[in-house]
């Protein structure tokens, strides 16, 4: 795990065991998808907040603080797709955020849960059909968007560039935008994320960062990749 992602940082040994116990071969792919659901769908189903149901520990100034970044990296018009969109507060969100800019986005989501799908289609009716259930590795999307933002740890660490590598073959618009993020670099003597992406051979366009609102020391970071 890299950052400060949503609930499950809070979780960060027990997901550390299903990586370990994928790397024994004691589990497949599919198993560590379901065990990673196992943990967070529960936690964020039996929620009280929509922040912490969209698996932010948060209220919701800090909801705005940390997930305002991402508004950062929208620069036109366009389609936005949540991947990993929970009970879809960021789709909701972000269209307020960016029409305070001037700029108008049409939201999606995908979880690969799908009872948290079921949550933000109740949550947000007048965009049900717009959100969808499947495993972002090997999803194939009805058209391609904008802007996708995603999180690398919604794979198994060894999958990651994988990721990478399919939203912006496969889901990213042409002259699109993939957006990594909100995270955080826990420790600094180790590469951080964005360096690690770029070690991969892809180009970073763009990147913001701001402190934590409460962890002054801590910089909360998002960046992203554009497609030719």
């Amino acid at each position: 795990m890299t950052g400060d992602y949503r609930f499950r940082d809070r979780a960060g040994p027990l997901i550390a065991e299903i990586d370990e116990a994928l790397e024994r071969g004691e589990i497949d792919e599919a198993g560590w998808h379901a065990r990673v659901a196992d943990i967070i769908g529960p936690a964020y189903l039996g929620a009280a907040t929509p922040q912490a149901q969209s698996g932010f520990s948060g209220d919701a100034a800090g909801w705005v603080h940390a997930r305002g970044l991402i508004a950062d990296a929208m620069d036109r018009d366009g389609t936005f797709l949540d991947v990993g969109c929970a009970n879809g507060l960021l789709m909701e969100t972000l269209v307020e955020w960016c029409a305070a800019k001037g700029i108008r986005i049409e939201p999606y989501g995908l979880d690969i849960v799908p009872e948290l799908a079921a949550l933000a289609r109740t949550r947000l009716p007048q965009w049900a059909d717009r959100i969808f259930v499947g495993n972002a590795l090997t999803w194939s999307p009805p058209l391609r968007f904008d802007f996708v933002r995603a999180g690398l740890e919604y794979v198994p660490p060894r999958r990651r560039r994988d990721l990478v590598d399919h939203l912006l073959a496969d889901v990213v618009a042409p002259r699109g935008r993939l957006i990594l993020g909100v995270y955080a670099d826990a420790d600094p003597t180790r590469p951080g994320l964005e360096e690690i992406v770029r070690g991969w051979g892809f180009t970073i366009a763009g990147h913001v960062a701001r402190p934590h609102r409460t962890r002054v020391e801590e910089m909360q970071r998002v960046f992203w990749i554009d497609r030719a």
